[in-house]
């Protein structure tokens, strides 16, 4: 695992060969399964709050996109199988988005070498818009497709900030 910039938070980048990056994916999968868990039993606490990626972003952004990348596409496919949700028909959608996520957010901690709020709102955005457009063209449904943006916002904010306070100050490893 090396470590790519050291000023104020420790990113780091992981390869598939390495056992760590299969733990970690592990640990975020496990996140990514409980987290949703929780919200759901808010009334459209899912739709509202998009758990399912949270622990992507982090994943991604501090261990790089392979672990990213094992996260997004293992923990929809957990979550839909254990639970039912989401429903194997919103799957490819989800997944879109989440590998869109992990992609940005190892690129943007790898180009950058920092966090911050301003680009971890940039990751998100440069997951939702064109992953948007790509739920549309698989649903044929736009305002299916905008869910995100009508009632996610509070799921994008929590990503956000959630996700800049668990990069910088409480994984410190």
């Amino acid at each position: 695992m090396n470590k790519i910039m050291e000023t104020g938070v420790r990113l780091y980048v992981s390869g598939y060969d390495e056992w760590r990056t299969y733990l970690l994916a592990a640990l975020f999968v496990i996140g990514n399964v409980l987290l949703p868990q929780l919200v759901h039993l808010i009334p459209q606490g899912g739709q509202i709050w998009l758990p399912i990626y949270f622990f992507t972003l982090v994943g991604a952004y501090k261990y790089g996109w392979h672990v990213g990348m094992l996260t997004a596409i293992f923990s929809p496919c957990v979550n839909s199988w254990m639970f039912g949700m989401p429903a194997p028909a919103v799957l490819p959608a989800i997944l879109l988005k989440s590998v869109l996520l992990a992609i940005s957010a190892g690129y943007a901690a790898t180009r950058f070498r920092r966090v911050s709020i301003p680009l971890l709102s940039a990751v998100v955005l440069a997951c939702q818009l064109p992953g948007t457009l790509g739920e549309w063209a698989i649903t044929g449904d736009l305002f299916l497709a905008l869910q995100d943006f009508r009632i996610g916002i509070p799921g994008m904010l929590l990503q956000v900030m959630g996700g800049y306070l668990m990069i910088k100050y409480i994984i410190y490893k």
